[in-house]
Order: C-alpha cells, then sequence, then structure tokens
C-alpha cells in the first residue's frame, strides 16, 4: 500500500464520473482515486447520491480502500454549520480521525454575464464553494491540528484572470484563495499545511461539451500551450497526494496552478 494507508481524506465533490476511456472524469473522483491508490480511508460528500454510492463501491473493489459517502449540499438558507459538522462527526466516528481536507465541490452559473446575474446565482456559487470551504476547515480544524494534517483548497483561472460570464463563480474562488491564506497564518502553529490549486482538466462534462456543441467547443474552449489539458488523476490527483506528503510543508499557503501539461507525470 502507499504512505497514505490508515490516513483519512475527506474529500467534498467526490463522486462518481468517467471519460468514454474508462479514465477518472471529474477532478473530485481523480482525487478520489489517486488516494484511493496510495491506500487512504475516503470520505466522500456530494448532493447526488447515486454517483457517491457509485464511486463507494468502484474504489472499494479496484482498491482495497473504505470509502465512507454522505449526501450534504452547502446552500443558501440552510443549517450549514450543522451539516459540516455532522459530516466530519460520521467521518470521525467510522475512522477515528481526520488527516486532509480537500475542498473540491463547487456549483456555478457560468456563462451569465455580470449585469444579469441574478441573486440567487451569485448565492449557488458562494455557499456551494466558499462558504462550504469555511464551514469545513471550522469543522476539520480540531482533527487537522491533531494530526498535524493538510488542507486542501480548489480557487480557480477564473479569479485570477477574470473569465467573462463567471463573476460569482471568480469570486467564490478568490474568496477561497484568501481565506486559505488566512489559514495558512493562524494554523502553522499547529502544523497545518494549506495550499490552493487553481487546476485546469479534461472532464467527463467537457468531452460531453464536445460531442454535443463541437462549433461552440472549437470557439470557446482553448488547448492550453503545452497541448494537453490536464488529467484529473495523473495530474491534479497526484499533486493533491503530494500536497498531503507529511515532507512537503514548505509551500504551505502558495497558489498551484495546474494548467495542462505541467509536467507532473512520472
Amino acid at each position: 500500500m502507499g504512505f497514505l494507508t490508515g490516513k483519512t481524506l475527506l474529500l467534498t465533490g467526490g463522486g462518481r464520473a468517467v471519460l468514454s476511456n474508462g479514465k477518472a472524469g471529474s477532478i473530485g473522483y481523480g482525487i478520489a482515486t489517486a488516494y484511493a491508490k496510495e491506500g487512504a480511508n475516503i470520505v466522500i460528500t456530494g448532493r447526488n447520491v447515486q454517483k457517491l454510492l457509485d464511486a463507494k463501491e468502484e474504489l472499494e473493489r479496484l482498491y482495497g480502500v473504505k470509502v465512507l459517502p454522505v449526501q450534504a449540499d452547502i446552500s443558501a438558507g440552510a443549517d450549514n454549520a450543522a451539516i459540516a459538522a455532522s459530516v466530519v462527526e460520521k467521518a470521525v466516528a467510522e475512522f477515528g480521525g481526520i488527516d486532509v481536507l480537500i475542498n473540491n465541490a463547487q456549483a456555478s452559473a457560468s456563462g451569465v454575464p455580470l449585469a444579469q446575474h441574478t441573486t440567487e446565482q451569485f448565492d449557488l456559487a458562494l455557499y456551494s464553494g466558499l462558504y462550504a470551504t469555511f464551514y469545513y476547515m471550522q469543522a476539520c480544524y480540531p482533527y487537522l491540528a491533531k494530526s498535524h494534517g493538510s488542507v486542501i483548497n480548489f480557487a480557480s483561472g477564473a479569479g485570477l484572470f477574470g473569465n467573462f460570464g463567471q463573476c460569482a463563480y471568480a469570486a467564490a474562488k478568490e474568496g477561497i484563495r484568501g481565506l486559505s491564506r488566512v489559514a495558512a497564518t493562524e494554523w502553522s502553529k499547529d502544523g497545518i499545511n494549506v495550499n490552493v490549486v487553481c487546476p485546469l482538466a479534461w472532464t467527463a462534462q467537457l468531452e460531453n461539451f464536445q460531442k454535443a456543441y463541437p462549433d461552440a467547443f472549437e470557439k470557446n474552449v482553448h488547448t492550453p500551450p503545452m497541448g494537453y489539458f490536464g488529467d484529473p488523476e495523473e495530474d491534479i490527483g497526484r499533486a493533491c497526494v503530494q500536497l498531503a506528503h507529511p515532507d512537503f510543508k514548505f509551500m504551505t499557503g502558495e497558489t498551484l496552478t495546474l494548467e495542462g501539461g505541467l509536467g507532473l507525470r512520472p
């Protein structure tokens, strides 16, 4: 088994999604697969129960790890602190603690210009992304301090570069970057490693978009300069595994931008 055997990952947005070639088709599932290959126990959350159950079945069958799926949705009007606390309570009851928290879940109404964005659309992005990150970090903190664990939060080039039609998404992701830097400052005394990943990956959503709307895809989706998109498992998932390595403490609080062709593959 790998160096994460006996460790526990709590991953938001970890439901199963695959590409037509059978490989991991979402960032969350790519991360889950990379951690499963290193022997970690995995707690996955999401809104779609069936995708969570499918992830549990495949990861346990292929890699012999234990996976706890928990349906959870951080959203406007919900008791979000209680939702996050309940997920963490279930994780600790099942596995005894938490070593790594990865805040990957994010929903948004992309493509809607700023002047036309509704409050409901803005709330969707902020609650599913920024607020979820905030509540899960708070709920996990005592256990991460005990394990001297790692937090890996997901931001985006949409915030770094101001992508058209992504005002709420960009705002949520920039909020996550700021929150992560504060956590890195405050939690370093507890031995907690905090990093941010800004990824670009080839996903099942992009694959379906290319098949359904080839002309729109050609106009709007541009291959990175290195010539390929990041792989959800081999590039982004493996980078997240390395960020959880006990020797990887020097980059705490930094932003890691994963564009396709980053060169992380062995």
